[in-house]
């Protein structure tokens, strides 16, 4: 248990190994993961009404945000296994086209998912749940430079810690924009955390301001949806998580609606852009690209006459609806007036108004690929905090930074994903690497060996890695390495497999639109045909064994992209040569000769871990990166010699 002592009648003070500050999705990750590891951790959040909040879309998935639950999953965290028991709606993305980009979506059931998350905090040995703001970080003077040993509330309590998680999402001094009405409040109207910052800036840390947006929250009774295009879900459900039965995820589903905006819509939005925050310099932020709000929409993409805009229930026991593309910090009057030119939100009433939040956050620049602070030992940092967006991108940050906090206490190895293992690897490459002038959001187009990386594969490509961490029990990681084994044998049984012109493989073929046999071939030349699959060849395959369905998945994806996966496979071992060229830790970048001066800089101030981290730093060019490596060998060879 934790030890409190008061030291004065104003002064408590507590002890605990960790400590995370921030309990929305990356919090969660980060504290469960050092509680199942057996740390004393107290996670800490300015409500704990708002543990695991979705403030704006209510779901969980989606294009690559799909891979990045499955490896959350299969490193052995909640996130999939939380929307599993409280999804609405589910459905696989892009099925037309190849499995490297289907990706899993789920409606969420937004407030069961909070007090389902809330539960499990709740029900976690070794975690304490606290309400309060943390105010200060507590560091001393380290070798060159600091350790953190605990944290400060604005009440004056302390925590003591071997570690700190920092995951403040978009509550440091955050501020609501709604037109001309500006909220210093976080999302949702909760209380923003105002103090912290000033403790990050005091201990060297670079502040970024950022921002994001909602839409509004519409009543649903107000809606016509029979001008609306239903969209319903999957037929068959596939759960996120790979614990989940599937049979426990078939439930009755409810409709998302699809509408557009129209040149009338868009009329409205240019008429009053100048009562935009966004456009009248009020906001000093940064917003995502790649999440633009309808303001950004109709003035970027000037060329479109409509925007596609989805109608989605945020749960079973409200009638609010989200308005999905739809964000905006146009002030109320205008939101009403653009929203009712949608085809069946002709008489719509508003819940809750569209808003911009700006945040602070932090360039992640700072951060190892641990994300671990480079300058201040025992600091970590997940989630929006780190510059990025999306609930899936903060939970796998969270998780990692969980991960590696527990294992820096137990001085073990600590976990760093290369861009070839995950998209997690991905995800935090790009934010310690590059340069990040706006919120981060994972694309399935930023991952290089993606054929690789399939959402189908997470739990072959990382249970064992939960499992030597210690989040995956032995049981689990036994029932992945039967299933590989159960892949391999079928895929080697298949390539001796003969089929012979008979009638009936004939008369199969005919069904399937496939071209006659004229010889006899293997059953793998069969199923590279590309109207061809493992389950339609079933029934001449005579001595097929019952493969469960997720291992018979693997078979037909092996067999149908083996060119594309063994020259991915090639690749990496390219990428991995580089990755394994260690760069020590205090290398002198200053020694080097004829290395650019911008290079120089960015390396000194990087502090890459490997050749190949060095080689994805902006300003840093492949003729530097020859540099380098000349010169790390010669200093190789006078060790030697």
């Amino acid at each position: 248990m934790a030890e409190t002592a008061a030291t004065n009648k104003n002064t408590l003070e507590e002890n605990y190994d960790v400590v995370v500050v921030g309990a929305g999705h990356a919090g969660c990750e980060a504290a469960l993961a050092c509680a199942r590891l057996g740390l004393e951790t107290i996670i800490f959040t300015v409500s704990v009404d708002s543990i695991a909040l979705m403030p704006c879309n209510p779901n969980v998935g989606g294009s690559s945000k799909g891979h990045l639950v499955r490896e959350i999953d299969a490193l052995g965290g909640q996130m999939g296994i939380n929307i599993d028991k409280t999804f609405i709606q589910s459905k696989m993305l892009n099925k037309s086209k190849g499995p490297a980009v289907h990706s899993l979506r789920a409606q969420a059931d937004k407030a069961a998912y909070s007090t389902q998350m809330r539960k499990t905090l709740q029900n976690t040995e070794h975690l304490t749940i606290r309400q309060a703001e943390v105010s200060e970080l507590l560091t001393e003077d380290f070798s060159e430079n600091k350790k953190i040993y605990g944290v400060r509330t604005y009440a004056g309590t302390v925590y003591y810690a071997k570690a700190v998680i920092l995951c403040t999402g978009t509550y440091l001094r955050a501020r609501c924009l709604t037109g001309e009405m500006i909220a210093h409040t976080g999302p949702n109207g909760l209380q923003a955390a105002n103090h912290l910052t000033a403790s990050l800036i005091e201990n060297g840390v670079e502040i970024y301001r950022f921002k994001t947006g909602t839409p509004a929250r519409v009543d649903k009774n107000s809606i016509d949806f029979s001008k609306m295009q239903e969209q319903k879900g999957d037929e068959r459900v596939v759960p996120f998580s790979f614990l989940t039965n599937p049979d426990d995820v078939q439930i009755d589903q409810v409709s998302c609606w699809l509408t557009y905006t129209n040149e009338k819509t868009h009329e409205i939005i240019r008429k009053n852009l100048d009562r935009s925050p966004l456009y009248g310099g009020v906001i000093e932020g940064t917003g995502p690209r790649y999440c633009p709000s309808i303001e950004d929409k109709v003035v970027r993409f000037a060329e479109k006459d409509r925007h596609q805009i989805f109608i989605e229930p945020e749960g079973l026991d409200t009638n609010e609806m989200y308005v999905g593309g739809m964000s905006s910090s146009l002030p109320e009057d205008v939101q009403y007036e653009m929203y009712r030119t949608l085809p069946g939100l002709e008489r719509v009433k508003i819940i809750r108004n569209a808003y911009a939040i700006e945040y602070d956050c932090i360039n992640p620049n700072q951060l190892y690929a641990t994300l671990e602070f480079k300058h201040i030992k025992g600091l970590f940092s997940g989630g929006q905090f780190n510059g990025s967006s999306g609930y899936e991108e903060a939970a796998a940050q969270g998780l990692v930074a969980g991960i590696n906090a527990a294992m820096s206490i137990f001085g073990r190895e600590p976990l760093v994903l290369d861009r070839s293992e995950a998209y997690i690897g991905v995800l935090i490459d790009d934010l310690v690497t590059k340069e990040n002038h706006e919120p981060y959001r994972m694309m399935t187009s930023r991952a290089e060996y993606r054929l690789l990386l399939r959402q189908d594969n997470a739990d072959l490509r990382l249970s064992k890695k939960g499992y030597e961490i210690g989040l995956v029990p032995r049981e689990r990681y036994e029932r992945v390495a039967e299933k590989e084994r159960l892949i391999a044998e079928e895929i080697k049984r298949i390539s001796k497999v003969h089929i012979g012109a008979s009638k009936e493989v004939q008369a199969l073929l005919e069904s399937c639109g496939s071209i006659p046999l004229n010889t006899g071939v293997t059953l793998t030349e069969l199923i590279r045909r590309p109207e061809l699959d493992y389950e339609k060849l079933a029934p001449i395959d005579k001595d097929r064994p019952k493969l469960p369905y997720d291992a018979a998945e693997q078979v037909n994806i092996n067999i149908k992209y083996d060119g594309y996966i063994s020259r991915q496979k090639k690749q990496v071992e390219q990428f991995k040569k580089l990755e394994k060229k260690r760069i020590p830790e205090n290398f002198d970048y200053d020694d080097v000769p004829s290395l650019r001066l911008e290079a120089r800089q960015k390396l000194k101030d990087l502090k890459p871990i490997s050749i190949g981290q060095a080689s994805r730093i902006s300003g840093v060019s492949p003729a530097d990166i020859s540099v380098l490596l000349v010169y790390m060998e010669q200093l190789r060879f006078q060790k030697k010699h």
